[in-house]
């Protein structure tokens, strides 16, 4: 909580030296995941991608994680549309760290995979996706990467006038209609913000019909404003989100869920002597969503109340390093109420300091940074406390050997403390069928990490090619349990007796040395002739137990070739897929089939007036109509993807 202070503390002096600077226009801001300001992609050591423009506009799905599953080393979790969280390299949960606007959802999508990710991506500008250890920025439940959702709600620079887009979309196999409406605007020293959207699908068509309870329905609104100076800015922003969908298993169960969240957040410039840059933010959410049963009662309600806030201070260079030092923290009460309340009520607090320095000398970028903090987990009686002291350490280097090459190289040695599921969990889970134990004396993660990059930058020809090793020290996963050794996962009925006949699988919290490694790259194809863009792209992961035995719900092997063309007003693209058979299985799982999948669109562009532009698109979706499993799914064997579907829309821009 005093961290917290501190954060409102900056903040409000950010707004006094604000109210000075009244008529400078200030220049655009870059909004990134990185704390330095201005960097690119491709200046990072650390690998990393940004999804935006046509190419998001045309994978926006109604998860972030299906947005993100053709991203090279991203795959999605996919519990039915309404639910699919990213998976990074083969981790996932919370390893993963989803943000929106550079601060965490606040959900609870990390506890179970059939909880939604309300970070939306209908609203967004671009998404970014830092892999590998980002534990020294963003806390440390980001050992397997981070995923930022970048908007306007806060803006940061001055905005002249009203601006914005629009946007309806219908589709024949999801049923879905589809409605937003982004604004932006201002005058002087103040801009604002409003989005808005509503969506709605109903079950979709698969090659043997529809899924049944594959529905969904969804809308939000955010309003946003600041006052911007020609020092920096500070603003407040509201959100409030709310979504109903099925979860296509034999339970055929529902989840309603609502979440507020509010945010205050400035910068100054030179803000102090030696210091160049005072960031601050501070969020509070309230979310809180119930599972509904068959019968329409209510089975259980989990709630999730928290603030976050993080402060940010960039000291100048000194002996050729520039800096962002860090204070961030989060503190959280978790709770479920019902029949499915396996967990207690727990409240936990997160605190670290973090350091990041970089360094160029030549044709060389170094990059390195250190974190040390606290995460405590406080549940009601008679569960156990658990309080975790974290230190991760990390560094880069980028060499441009040559122009428009350069080779990354990054290491780093990061901890994270077991997750409230992890440690106390003990119940039944209709979503995934399976009877889940924590384990309240889990020891907290270790994980090495290396990652070689080779990225060309420049010229019609761009791509890159990575490798990484992952080696965990008690890498905490949910273990099938065969007790008697039969080959056959134990079963069991809603009070955790042993039963054949039981509707849950058993699957216990549990603790090994693993260690994963892969191999990802992507190159494109643009030359400066009108119109012909083309991207090769695929990514292989892999996952095993030191002792033996690959990890369940690997992400399969995928390759992929995408193209597009314009000419005029008119835009043609597709995309092919072919995700692998994954038969590098766990211990009682089974494999999973592998298919292919095309996708394709039309869109005609209409400049109407100087200022409104209107585009006209048809998209069509897996046009093969192919059975598709997805193997990182607790459902593949209930809820294949959709099949074919034809989408038809209009966006204008203003």
């Amino acid at each position: 909580m005093k961290s917290n202070c501190i954060v409102l503390a900056a903040l409000l002096a950010a707004g006094r030296a604000l109210a000075q600077d009244k008529d400078t226009v200030l220049d655009a801001i870059e909004v990134r995941a990185s704390p330095f300001a201005g960097h690119g992609d491709s200046e990072m050591a650390q690998p990393a991608s940004v999804l935006r423009g046509e190419r998001l506009q045309r994978r926006q799905a109604a998860s972030l994680g299906d947005t993100l599953s053709t991203e090279i080393g991203v795959h999605s979790s996919s519990f039915g549309p309404g639910s699919g969280r990213p998976i990074i390299r083969g981790l996932d949960g919370p390893r993963i760290r989803v943000m929106d606007g550079g601060m965490g959802t606040s959900d609870l999508s990390t506890n179970s995979p059939d909880h939604q990710v309300t970070g939306e991506p209908i609203s967004a500008t671009q998404i970014e996706v830092l892999r590998g250890p980002a534990t020294l920025l963003y806390g440390s439940g980001a050992s397997g990467g981070v995923v930022n959702v970048v908007n306007n709600r806060i803006p940061e620079s001055r905005q002249e006038g009203v601006f914005g887009k629009v946007e309806a979309r219908a589709a024949s196999g999801t049923q879905e209609n589809t409605g937003s409406m982004v604004l932006d605007g201002g005058t002087r020293s103040f801009a604002w913000h409003f989005d808005g959207y509503r969506r709605n699908t109903g079950d979709y068509a698969i090659p043997a019909g529809r899924l049944a309870n594959s529905f969904t329905r969804a809308d939000g609104f955010s309003l946003g404003g600041s006052w911007v100076g020609d020092r920096g800015y500070l603003g407040a922003s509201y959100q409030q989100l709310s979504s109903l969908y099925g979860i296509p298993t034999p339970e055929a169960a529902r989840i309603d869920m609502r979440q507020h969240r509010g945010d205050v957040a400035g910068e100054l410039r030179d803000p102090l002597p030696g210091f160049t840059r005072l960031r601050a933010r501070l969020r509070d959410s309230s979310y809180q969503h119930a599972e509904i049963e068959p019968t329409g009662e209510t089975g259980t309600v989990f709630r999730n109340d928290g603030t976050e806030g993080r402060l940010e201070l960039t000291h100048a260079p000194l002996a050729g390093w520039t800096g962002v030092l860090g204070l961030q923290s989060e503190n959280k009460t978790v709770s479920a109420l019902g029949e499915e309340a396996i967990i207690p009520r727990t409240r936990s607090r997160s605190q670290g300091l973090f350091i990041v320095e970089d360094f160029s000398w030549r044709d060389f970028h170094f990059e390195l940074g250190a974190r040390g903090g606290k995460d405590g987990r406080n549940p009601d009686e008679p569960h156990p406390g658990r309080s975790f002291s974290l230190a991760s350490y990390s560094a880069g280097m980028l060499w441009k050997f040559t122009p428009g090459y350069a080779l990354a190289l990054n290491a780093a040695s990061a901890q994270r403390a077991p997750s409230v599921e992890e440690l106390y969990s003990n119940g039944p889970h209709v979503a995934t069928a399976s009877f889940e134990t924590g384990d309240p004396a889990l020891d907290k993660e270790r994980s090495h990490n290396i990652d070689i990059g080779l990225r060309k930058t420049a010229g019609a020809w761009r791509g890159k090619l990575g490798v990484f090793a992952n080696r965990i020290r008690n890498y905490i996963f949910a273990a099938s349990v065969d007790r008697d050794g039969d080959g056959i996962a134990d079963r069991v009925d809603a009070a955790g007796t042993l039963d054949p006949a039981g509707e849950f699988q058993l699957i216990n919290y549990a603790q090994a040395e693993a260690r994963f490694r892969g191999i990802e790259g992507e190159i494109s194809y643009r030359p400066d002739i009108a119109g012909f863009g083309a991207r090769l792209f695929g990514d292989r992961a892999e996952g095993r137990l030191s002792g033996g035995g690959n990890l369940p719900r690997m992400s399969p092997s995928r390759l992929g070739f995408e193209a597009d063309y314009k000419s005029g007003g008119w835009t043609a693209y597709g995309m092919l897929l072919r995700v692998f058979r994954q038969d590098r299985v766990a211990q009682l799982e089974s494999g999973t089939a592998g298919y292919t999948r095309l996708d394709a669109g039309l869109e005609y562009t209409l400049k109407n007036s100087e200022k409104l532009t209107t585009t006209l698109f048809l998209r069509g979706h897996n046009l093969l109509d192919k059975d598709m499993r997805v193997h990182t799914s607790y459902i593949k064997d209930f809820a294949p993807l959709p099949g074919r579907s034809i989408a038809a829309g209009l966006r204008a821009s203003f």
